[in-house]
């Protein structure tokens, strides 16, 4: 057992000063004070004095096998340690394939998300990549997702010279596919759709939504900060209903953009219907206007919190907002919203406990310590 005394918790609600009782991987007690536990022998108190705690981040969109490959095989990003993730304060991931979906498969992907589980944070996929039709293990998206216990939806990429160039007609094929299949395996079962910076923006994905019966929040676009065009359709698309995503910048210039990008969609439409996510071990590949590669870089998911400062401090965004798209928004896209993404009794002991100056001073993932002072604690088993 843990107790955390005396933490300014957001959960991502404010509650003000509170005791934290952790039994095993779960919350167990949360109050003013619950200084009855503290003479237990096997009792481990970790004393917060007034430092936030909030939960752990979900991250739904990382190439946890490493993506890239646009300018071939010495181009191909490397895969996302585990200590990485923890130490970023990730403690659930969601991860998935991109453009490379040959020598980047969904066995290997499926592989490394065991060993996240394995290792004590939570971890789910994504089957599919670029390509339409999907790459998938059992010969279907619907399959995939019904029989696969880690597998919760389909990814697919559009408006992008990279892509299949998905058409409405098969967008809704591949929504009704990963539908049915998350409604008879009891998942969410959808479709993350890689968004580029075509022409065509997210006019599939409109269409897709106007001539068919499927709920829009089925389909959920990403990397929706990529150009004007599609935040502003990203506006619109959470004014119907739906969800998006916006992808965290790879430094700081670049978080401070994108900290802009999702205050204009809280002042449009509040905060919680968009998430934030890392892209981590994705590529960043830039080209040219004749789509000839001129530079490649990866991203990491220390992108995350360094964004979740950027707006807070510097945006003077307030942090129970703030967490929101980081916390509770992407709980709800993976219908786990009934035990991750918020600090309550009977939820899962993910937490990050900053320090004064809001950097990450520790990581419980299921209860367990995973980092402590930026250093990962919990590590993948051939990390040094």
């Amino acid at each position: 057992m843990k107790l955390i005394r005396q933490a300014d918790v957001y959960a991502p609600e404010h509650l003000g000063i509170k005791d934290v009782l952790i039994e095993g991987n779960r919350i167990a007690k949360i109050s003013d004070h619950l200084d009855e536990y503290a003479s237990l022998s096997d009792l481990e108190i970790i004393e917060a004095n007034g430092q936030i705690l909030v939960p752990g981040y979900i991250d739904l969109h990382e190439h946890i096998t490493g993506g890239g490959g646009e300018g071939g095989p010495s181009t191909r990003v490397p895969e996302a340690p585990f200590s990485c993730l923890v130490e970023s304060g990730v403690t659930t991931v969601v991860g998935l394939l991109g453009t490379d979906g040959i020598t980047r498969s969904i066995e290997n992907l499926l592989a490394k998300a065991r060993s996240f589980e394995e290792g004590g944070i939570t971890c789910r996929i994504l089957t599919g990549s670029y390509g339409y039709p999907a790459v998938t293990l059992t010969g279907s998206v619907e399959r995939d997702i019904l029989l696969i216990d880690l597998v919760v939806g389909v990814k697919t990429a559009a408006s992008d010279h990279r892509s299949s160039n998905i058409t409405s007609e098969e967008l809704i094929r591949l929504a009704t596919d990963a539908r049915r299949g998350g409604m008879l395996g009891g998942k969410p079962g959808y479709v993350t759709v890689h968004m580029g910076s075509g022409k065509a923006a997210l006019q599939p994905l409109f269409e897709a939504i106007e001539h068919s019966d499927l709920p829009i929040q089925i389909i959920q676009p990403t990397h929706m900060g990529r150009t004007e065009q599609l935040l502003e359709q990203g506006i619109k698309w959470i004014g119907m209903g739906g969800n998006i995503d916006i992808t965290a910048g790879e430094d700081a210039a670049g978080n401070r953009s994108a900290a802009e990008k999702i205050i204009r969609v809280f002042e449009h439409n509040g905060e919680n219907n968009v998430t934030v996510t890392s892209d981590g071990f994705g590529s960043m590949p830039k080209f040219n206007d004749k789509q000839e590669l001129i530079g490649l870089t990866y991203s990491t998911p220390r992108s995350l919190h360094q964004l979740l400062k950027i707006m807070v401090l510097e945006k003077h965004v307030p942090l129970e907002k703030t967490l929101k798209p980081f916390t509770s928004n992407p709980a709800h896209v993976l219908a786990m919203h009934d035990r991750k993404g918020h600090l309550s009794v009977g939820y899962d002991a993910d937490m990050i406990l900053y320090s004064r100056d809001m950097d990450i001073r520790l990581v419980l993932a299921k209860g367990a310590l995973a980092a402590k002072d930026g250093k990962a604690v919990l590590k993948g088993k051939f990390e040094e």
